[in-house]
């Protein structure tokens, strides 16, 4: 079943899910992060069918994430490796970890860590203001239109509601549990 495509959606959020939030999209970029490069390897691993994982294989060297690299010419085989643009969604990747270790394990702790390679300590993803260098809290952000001349999308057509709430308030709205 084809899904509805959010690539001209006026979102960076839903743009990105259109990307690489597929179901098993986020597995499939951690496997290749952990070093599971190869087909059955990921297939294994993840418990996938063969025709859902080449779909979001293609899909993810399509978008940019992956590059296949030829280990084996006859029958031509691949690996896959994780491209600049697919680099850069492993905080994403590591935020939504530990979101899963509060909230979706007993005691908070989840199966895995992830550490500095160079000191040996843990990480953690942070929202920062770059102009204070301060730790911001959800609740603590506002949200504005990047540009008073932004183009809007028109009524009934995605994104209206939040681009007329933000267009409503020029000092932006303020996220609030």
């Amino acid at each position: 079943m084809k899904r509805t495509s959010l690539q001209d959606h006026p979102c960076s959020i839903a743009r990105a899910v259109d990307a690489a939030g597929e179901w098993w999209s986020p597995l499939i970029l951690r496997d290749v992060a952990y070093g599971v490069r190869r087909f059955r390897d990921l297939q294994d691993d993840l418990g996938v069918s063969a025709n859902v994982l080449t779909d979001r294989l293609e899909s993810l060297v399509s978008e940019g994430l992956l590059e296949p690299r030829l280990y084996q010419e006859r029958p031509a085989r691949h690996e896959y490796h994780l491209t600049e643009k697919g680099l850069d969604l492993v905080p994403a990747l590591l935020a939504l970890m530990r979101w899963g270790d509060r909230w979706c394990w007993p005691g908070a702790s989840g199966p895995v860590r992830v550490l500095h390679d160079e000191c040996g300590h843990d990480v953690s993803v942070q929202v920062r203001c770059d102009h204070c260098d301060s730790e911001v809290a959800a609740q603590d952000l506002r949200v504005t239109l990047a540009s008073p001349d932004a183009r809007l999308p028109r009524d009934g057509t995605p994104g209206h509601v939040t681009a007329g709430l933000l267009a409503a308030a020029p000092d932006g709205v303020t996220l609030n549990p």
